[in-house]
């Protein structure tokens, strides 16, 4: 009766660890390290790896109706005792003939890759008006000012392209951290492919934000446990433009609706890692 006891036990343990969690953990098929940036070096950011896009769309404003100034500045990128920090600040900023309240930075990576896993571990900013996110669009993109726009590959408009955010988290919904998918069929405000978890202490401690990118589906988690995967049972243009070279960004936008009272904030990130 004891023995019977006992191995009720352990598959009753058994049932509980590996089926009682709503969210699952991730698995990975790449571990081979293709480019990483550990930010070892203090000073400004690694101009071989990265570039500070800085360029306004026509009209003078960032798409969603973004407040911020992106800067090439040092005040806004730098890399300090291993970390690379990307400060949103309050500031009055006159750039291409606008005068904006707040600057930050945009870092386009100098590396593209198609199918892998990304990790990246950040810490984020705090404050309602804050939108930082970790990303990738399609080299293609037709956006001018863009790092790959301007190598002379800007043939595609967004959403057309493809864009894949690993990471959007927004002041206003402290510790709510979200993935998307943003194609054709799914974009912008319009956008369906969208899933996320609540992740405590996103501004105060460092978490690891990943996706592991394949042939047929994405999936995206936080400290390995997933929280969305795409994998759309029909891959067309439409609905699966991922099958060409991705590049990484790296922002933190300001919304119009912003805390008057905020004044500087930063993502902090310890190292970025591609593996495939």
């Amino acid at each position: 009766m004891r023995i019977f006891t006992l191995i009720l036990l352990l598959f009753v343990s058994f049932l509980t660890t590996n089926c009682g969690n709503s969210k699952s953990k991730s698995s990975t098929q790449f571990n081979n390290l293709i480019w990483s940036d550990e930010f070892n070096d203090d000073g400004p950011i690694n101009s071989e790896k990265w570039f500070l896009q800085t360029q306004l769309p026509s009209g003078g404003d960032w798409y969603g109706g973004l407040v911020n100034h992106y800067t090439n500045r040092t005040e806004n990128s730098y890399v300090k005792d291993g970390f690379l920090n990307i400060v949103a600040k309050k500031e009055i900023f006159n750039d291409q003939g606008e005068i904006k309240e707040y600057t930050s930075a945009r870092l386009n990576s100098k590396f593209a890759f198609t199918y892998g896993r990304v990790e990246v571990r950040a810490k984020l900013p705090t404050g309602i008006g804050t939108w930082p996110a970790i990303w990738m669009l399609n080299k293609n993109i037709d956006e001018p000012g863009a790092y790959w726009q301007k190598q002379g590959f800007g043939t595609t408009y967004w959403p057309v392209c493809g864009e894949v955010d690993i990471l959007e988290h927004w002041g206003k919904k402290q510790n709510h951290v979200q993935s998307a998918v943003h194609t054709a069929s799914s974009a912008g405000d319009d956008v369906v492919n969208i899933g996320g978890q609540v992740v405590e202490n996103v501004s105060n401690q460092f978490h690891i934000y990943s996706i592991e990118w394949s042939e047929e589906k994405m999936v995206f988690s936080v400290d390995d446990v997933v929280h969305y995967t795409y994998e759309p049972s029909v891959r067309d243009s439409e609905t699966w433009p991922f099958t060409t070279d991705q590049y990484l960004l790296l922002n933190i936008a300001i919304e119009s609706d912003v805390d008057p009272s905020f004044e500087e904030s930063a993502m902090v990130v310890d190292y970025i890692r591609v593996y495939q």
